[in-house]
């Protein structure tokens, strides 16, 4: 049994030494690896992977030409992993490695899949439980697959799941909404998230929304379903309205004084087709960089044979 653990860090050069030597004093002994990511970092993150990497043969490194985002990170780092089974885990040191046993635990029980879910501890801001629980709500509603509130990057992957993922070619690669897509079997794991020691949260308000938009556009067209709703409803109360005003013409004789309803009416259709506008403009940019057939990272530097891949 070989098990691959893949971190994506991004200017965690305060966090990685402690992160490291929590997962190797997690790991049994055998031919482990661990994968750390470096996603384009502006600190000294990929000398601390590198310099770790001399003392210890289980770790590799990858580094990225750029910053990329955490999900391509997370897919650079599967594309590398080699073990029978790939525990995927951030650098911040909130993904507590002591967890490893328990999820290593269930995988052979025969579940492919084990994921945890975040109990969020009693100091974390009613802010970010009403964004995570919009989040999810928004995810679930409209998207064609169903994630777990309290779902993150923390799980443990068969090497059959890692395999499917690995052979896709999508750009918007986003990994939470498709581990529910491949299916196999799945087991969960509750856990509350250790402090972080170093740093701030990566994940800005902007990148939040953008993370949730490409969760929503990767994983369903519902947006383009609601949209033609919306279409024929505002056309159904615009054809009503027009009944009324004819009528009210053919019994009085006389255009009914109504400057302002029109003015709204107007006004309600034309918000309407910028908004039909513009989820059609989301879907219609992503079908670009999709054509484009560019790859979803570039590698500057690593110590892994991707070509055994």
């Amino acid at each position: 049994m070989k098990i691959s653990i893949v971190v994506p860090a991004h200017n965690e050069e305060g966090n990685l030494p402690v992160l490291l030597d929590q997962i190797r004093g997690a790991l049994p002994q055998g031919l482990h690896e661990i994968i750390v990511v470096d996603d384009g970092s502006t600190d000294a993150t990929l000398d601390v992977i590198k310099a770790a990497s001399r003392s210890d043969q289980r770790i590799k490194y990858i580094g990225l030409s750029r910053n990329f985002g955490h999900q391509t990170a997370l897919r650079s780092g599967l594309s590398g992993a080699s073990g029978d089974c790939v525990i995927t885990m951030d650098a911040d040191l909130q993904h507590p490695p002591r967890l490893r046993s328990a999820l290593v635990a269930k995988w052979q029980e025969g579940f492919k899949i084990v994921l945890t879910l975040r109990k969020d501890a009693e100091n974390v801001s009613g802010f970010k439980r009403l964004t995570a629980a919009l989040f999810y709500w928004l995810m679930n509603s409209v998207s064609d697959v169903s994630i777990d509130p309290g779902s993150a990057d923390f799980r443990l992957l068969d090497r059959k799941v890692v395999d499917v993922v690995n052979e896709l070619s999508e750009h918007d690669f986003f990994l939470r909404g498709i581990i529910p897509w491949v299916g196999f079997s799945v087991a969960k794991i509750y856990y509350t998230p250790d402090e972080r020691l170093h740093g701030s949260t990566k994940y800005t308000l902007r990148k939040m929304i953008s993370f949730a938009l490409t969760g929503v556009v990767a994983n369903s067209i519902q947006p383009l379903r609601l949209a033609t709703i919306f279409a024929l409803l505002i056309a159904a109360l615009s054809t009503l309205y027009a009944v009324y005003a004819l009528a009210i013409f053919l019994t009085l004789g006389r255009v009914v004084p109504g400057w302002t309803s029109v003015a709204l009416i107007v006004s309600l259709i034309g918000a309407l087709q910028l908004l039909v506008l513009g989820v059609l403009g989301e879907y219609i940019g992503r079908i670009l960089r999709e054509t484009r057939k560019r790859p979803g990272y570039v590698i500057s530097e690593s110590n892994i044979d991707h070509d055994k891949d």
